[in-house]
């Protein structure tokens, strides 16, 4: 097991705006505190599980206050250990989830998560929280792809280490969680900066953290100490379902009843697990949808206000828009789909 942590000198009291180096004021809207993770997993399936996690604190303009750092016993076959690092032997002493959670939580709180592909690594940590039968204390995240994109910095790929050699900074163990979590401090710093020079909104997105989940069976994959071979289908499978036996009746109707047969599309975050979202959606007739066309009837998402292509695709075709609490209220009194004749 592994655990580290140094913390720097407490952090000065914040005014409103914050002057930079240059002397010019501080976007007062932008966050007064940040948690830049990366999480080390045994895949990227729903159903896999952390193995190491590393957050460095930052303040407002991205000072490094502290980092924090453990590796995580995932009860379960390790993953790609080739790209890790991460053995069933060295994980074997690790402390389990639930052991960590209060510790991990506390650098989480009241701050924005920052993350590479922040998606996945929120989507990691929500589900360990929702495991251990806790809510995950984050709020918003941020994502550095979406920076560097709306940076339009002149990367050659939106890889973590384009980005860091974009601003000259070196890895020293990649795909370590502690080293790859400096490694994006010391590239978020200045790009935080360049973003309030240049006057540019942060892309944050709000988090929904899961409050009911289902585990799924690993796919029969053994548990920490036990004999393992090669890692196979690490991303998660396609779930392939029986086509919607009901005709598209059209879109959905503000005040009226959700209809047998219409098709919903998600984005983003939700309480409950996606995965149960849909089979709810499913097994009340509907037709859950991957993507967002103009035959769409209804899109469903707790942050409407998100940039993402399913929200704006919707705009563009007017497509309703509802929030996931009114969506499982409809749930329960979906009307029949029109008789044929």
């Amino acid at each position: 097991m592994t655990m580290l942590e140094d913390d720097a000198a407490t952090a000065p009291t914040l005014s409103t705006e914050y002057p930079d180096s240059a002397g010019s004021p501080w976007p007062a809207e932008y966050p007064r505190s940040y948690a830049v993770v990366d999480v080390e997993t045994t895949g990227l399936a729903r159903d896999d599980r952390i193995v190491s996690a590393a957050v460095y604190r930052l303040d407002a303009r991205g000072e490094v206050e502290d980092h924090w750092y453990t590796e995580v016993n995932p009860e379960r076959d390790p993953g790609p250990v080739w790209i890790h690092g991460l053995t069933s032997e060295v994980l074997d002493g690790a402390p389990l989830f639930p052991e960590i959670a209060g510790d991990f939580a506390e650098r989480l709180e009241n701050r924005v998560l920052v993350a590479h592909n922040a998606a996945f690594d929120w989507s990691m940590i929500a589900r360990e929280y929702a495991r251990a039968g806790r809510t995950a204390p984050v709020r918003q995240r941020l994502c550095t792809i979406a920076l560097a994109k709306e940076l339009r910095l002149p990367l050659p790929n939106h890889k973590l280490e384009s980005l860091a050699a974009h601003y000259g900074v070196v890895a020293r163990r990649a795909h370590h969680a502690l080293d790859d979590a400096r490694v994006l401090a010391e590239a978020f710093r200045p790009s935080l900066r360049l973003a309030a020079d240049s006057g540019v909104r942060l892309p944050l997105l709000s988090c929904q953290p899961l409050t009911e989940w289902s585990d799924r069976p690993a796919h029969s994959r053994p548990a920490i100490g036990h004999q393992r071979g090669p890692r196979s289908g690490t991303w998660r499978p396609s779930r392939k379902r029986p086509a919607c036996p009901y005709p598209n009746p059209g879109r959905y109707a503000a005040g009226q009843r959700l209809t047998q047969g219409m098709r919903v599309a998600f984005s983003g975050d939700t309480s409950v697990d996606r995965e149960l979202l849909e089979d709810r959606a499913v097994e009340a007739g509907l037709h859950v949808a991957t993507s967002l066309s103009r035959l769409t009837s209804l899109l469903v998402t707790n942050d409407p206000d998100a940039g993402t292509s399913k929200v704006a695709r919707a705009r563009s075709f007017g497509t309703p828009v509802i929030d996931e609490a009114a969506f499982m209220q409809l749930l329960q009194d979906v009307a029949p789909a029109p008789s044929s004749g």
